[in-house]
């Protein structure tokens, strides 16, 4: 029985969210933002269901450097020792390095969760149940668990994980030995995925041991953790920022998936359903929220619609909103800028952006 004090969680709080712009910008990203329409931000839904099971003082935000006092406005009972700055975008592995390492300078015998800051998560007791059936196995075992959602349809915007189904005693718990992992399918694969009834979505969710982490790092990824260790008294002191300023930016830019979990021969995944959904796009925005008679998500003050159906609309401003006459789009109101976009062509999105961002239009 592992002890619930050696428990932690880590969010991951870093993303830009380029996919929900223009409501999700650079200086204020997705998870920082009420998207659900629901009083609460992103972040602030994922550190209440995660201080649910694991006591405030033990989660920690890995978060960039220039979201520093969003992280503490969202959430005012962590501290500014339990909000890690990365000061450059090196992707998952050298984060979550940095965060294992910081933690196994307060508690070597840690176990710790890492969860995305841009989730949702309807049925909340269950989440709770399988964590902390997974920082139980991730204690007692060398183990790195993930929590994999049972997919619901052929989604092709998420990876998926093949669970083996050869021990039997394993599998009676509902844990399972990961086989592989696999990127974003084609909608024929995805569906001979879902028909197979080996695999679930990737959701990001990972639970292990401090011990576990540093030895997985040592093996398939040492220069990172090199990089990252050469003065690890200087972890939870004054010096700790300084140093991370110093010797982040010289880490590897590579996701943990690649550094670590395909590499691995410890993973195993709990098969889970939680009503979740990454909340990645406008689309999965409109397929997980709830529709008006015309198939409609609208988030707005005064509106007038007529003749409008399938479609998304968000408008943060108080002034009236009158539609007539669109079909499956997307419609974006933000006092910066206004998105009309056909939800079929959502893809093109992010690189639209880019070309604002950089001027080009």
């Amino acid at each position: 029985m592992s002890n619930p004090k050696d428990n932690y969680v880590v969010i991951m709080a870093g993303g830009i969210g380029s996919r929900f712009w223009p409501a999700s910008r650079a200086e204020m990203p997705k998870q920082f933002l009420d998207i659900l329409n629901v009083g609460k931000s992103l972040i602030r839904l994922t550190f209440e269901r995660a201080n649910k099971f694991i006591p405030s003082e033990n989660i920690l935000v890995a978060t960039n450097k220039q979201y520093k006092e969003l992280v503490l406005d969202h959430l005012p009972e962590i501290k500014e020792s339990q909000v890690l700055l990365e000061p450059s975008r090196n992707n998952t592995a050298p984060c979550i390095a940095y965060a294992a390492l910081k933690i196994n300078a307060i508690n070597p015998n840690a176990v710790f969760a890492v969860l995305p800051s841009d989730a949702v998560i309807l049925y909340e007791d269950v989440f709770a149940q399988k964590m902390t059936q997974a920082f139980e196995y991730a204690a007692a075992n060398k183990a790195i668990v993930t929590l994999g959602i049972q997919p619901t349809r052929p989604d092709t915007g998420y990876g998926y994980i093949k669970k083996q189904t050869g021990n039997s005693a394993l599998n009676h718990q509902g844990i399972y030995e990961v086989e592989r992992f696999t990127e974003k399918p084609n909608t024929e694969t995805a569906q001979e995925y879902v028909d197979s009834g080996n695999y679930v979505w990737n959701a990001g969710i990972f639970i292990w041991s401090i011990k576990t982490v540093l030895e997985s790092f040592n093996e398939n990824a040492p220069s990172i953790l090199e990089t990252l260790n050469k003065e690890p008294e200087k972890y939870n002191t004054a010096e700790e920022q300084k140093y991370i300023d110093l010797v982040y930016p010289m880490t590897e830019s590579i996701s943990v998936d690649y550094a670590i979990l395909e590499k691995s021969d410890c993973v195993y995944t709990i098969p889970s359903e939680l009503g979740w959904s990454d909340l990645g796009t406008w689309n999965s925005l409109h397929s997980y929220s709830e529709k008006d008679e015309n198939n409609n998500v609208i988030h707005a003050n005064a509106h007038f619609v007529e003749d409008v159906s399938n479609s998304l609309i968000r408008a943060t401003s108080e002034r009236v909103i009158v539609i007539k006459g669109l079909d499956d789009f997307i419609v974006v109101d933000e006092p910066g800028a206004l998105l009309i976009y056909p939800k079929q062509l959502e893809q093109e999105i992010k690189a639209v952006v880019k070309k604002v961002t950089e001027g080009k239009v």
